[in-house]
């Protein structure tokens, strides 16, 4: 039997093969995954009204779960339900996608509406 011998002359055995789960940790910072949800959300409300913020989210995450919550601005008129409705399932479903958390509560908080007729007299188009 080849081996190494410490320094008292005993066998050594070299260590047991360490399985992949308890090698270590990855650890995905909280901004990454807000970042990730703003970019939903984002896809989700497709484009913005020109004066519009782009959206943005905060993420609370525990261990494999993250909460977030959604801010955005909305153009008006429009289904704000529907609309509140495909920013949850695009986030929920992109974040377990790309970072691989459930997402057991999405929150969608419309900060602002911007009026489309607005932004047409405004701008001299008509509608």
């Amino acid at each position: 039997m080849t081996g190494v011998t410490g320094a008292a002359g005993e066998l050594l055995q070299p260590p047991a093969a360490v399985p992949p789960r308890e090698r270590g940790a990855t650890r995905i910072a909280d901004r990454v995954v807000a970042k990730v949800a703003a970019r939903a959300a984002l896809e989700a409300v497709g484009p913005l009204h020109p004066d519009a913020a782009r959206p943005y989210a905060t993420v609370v995450v525990h261990h494999d779960t993250a909460r977030v919550s959604v801010h955005l601005e909305l153009g008006h008129p429009c289904d704000i339900g529907a609309r509140c409705a495909q920013v949850r399932h695009q986030v929920v479903q992109r974040v377990r996608t790309l970072v691989g958390m459930s997402v057991p509560e999405v929150a969608v908080r419309v900060e602002r509406l911007h009026l489309a007729a607005e932004y047409g007299a405004r701008h001299g188009g008509t509608r």
